[in-house]
């Protein structure tokens, strides 16, 4: 009796150790994205830290409403204390300055990932992504700055829906996303790398797709500092002053263009400058004298 219990023990033994890397091994072949990440900038100075220039609108497929936005906008819009401490939307804040957490929330009962949550270091927005196939809200539900988010695993890649987005921004020169886009965004760990695509469907200012992809790099002992903000009142305006440029009066539009040796045309943006066959038609285009460079003497 005594070898036969020992039997059978050593026998659920070995089968657990045969059924132990089935059961904890990923499904699909997921690449868990959770930890500390830091961004990375290489190939998007000075978009992303200084900001675009002025009137620089180059492989955006916007439309003229979005453009007529951009034209009439005015940097010193940021000064006003309702926009001092404005978050970056969920779209737009993987482009930093992006120190980034990504962590699981768990259900205790069955141990599936109900969601993840995402919290990014400049103005400490964070995203909820619902793992749990809940549905996304009416079109009467309200819309925040994270807007409301699902997730699925495709294979290795984690895909994130986006919905319900208060108006944002494309590029941080006056280029909007209105509240009605929605954004598709994907999650692709490589190893010690997470790059992050983002494609924005708007059908207010925007003609095609816009795709964007954002690099992180794994930074397990990044400490992040909380980001508290306070409006202030930085320039003494009269109430109810809103810095902007009427149409047609911008006269900053054409330094971009002139100090690239860009034709002014192609500056101005639109689907068509997405694509290599755009090159081939700017030769034919007119171009602006670039300025002439002074120096002190």
């Amino acid at each position: 009796m005594h070898r036969r219990r020992l039997a059978i023990i050593t026998g659920l033994f070995l089968a657990s150790l045969f059924l132990l890397p089935h059961l904890v091994r990923p499904v699909s072949a997921q690449e868990d994205p959770t930890g500390e990440w830091d961004n990375r900038f290489h190939e998007d100075e000075p978009e992303r830290i200084p900001g675009p220039e002025i009137g620089d609108y180059l492989g955006l497929p916007i439309n003229d409403d979005a453009r007529l936005r951009g034209d009439t906008w005015e940097a010193t819009l940021l000064e006003l204390p309702e926009n001092q401490c404005r978050p970056h939307p969920s779209d737009y804040a993987w482009r930093g300055p992006a120190m980034l957490r990504i962590w699981q929330e768990v259900d205790r009962n069955t141990q599936d990932v109900i969601a993840y949550h995402t919290h990014i270091s400049w103005q400490a927005p964070e995203q909820t992504i619902w793992m749990d196939g809940r549905p996304h809200p009416p079109d009467y539900a309200a819309h925040t700055w994270q807007g409301f988010s699902t997730g699925k695993w495709e294979g290795d890649i984690l895909a994130i829906a986006t919905d319900h987005l208060k108006e944002g921004w494309i590029r941080r020169n006056g280029i909007p996303r209105s509240d009605k886009a929605t954004v598709s965004t994907h999650l692709l760990r490589h190893g010690d790398y997470l790059t992050v695509a983002v494609v924005i469907y708007d059908p207010v200012y925007l003609t095609e797709p816009f795709i964007r992809t954002t690099d992180f790099v794994y930074a397990p002992q990044q400490h992040m500092a909380p980001y508290p903000c306070e409006e202030v009142d930085e320039i003494d305006r009269p109430q109810g002053v809103v810095p902007n440029h009427l149409p047609g009066t911008n006269t900053f539009l054409t330094e971009f263009p002139a100090a690239y040796g860009i034709p002014a045309e192609a500056a101005r943006g639109g689907a068509e400058t997405m694509y290599p066959e755009y090159i081939a038609k700017m030769k034919d285009m007119k171009r602006l004298p670039r300025p002439t460079k002074h120096t002190d003497r």
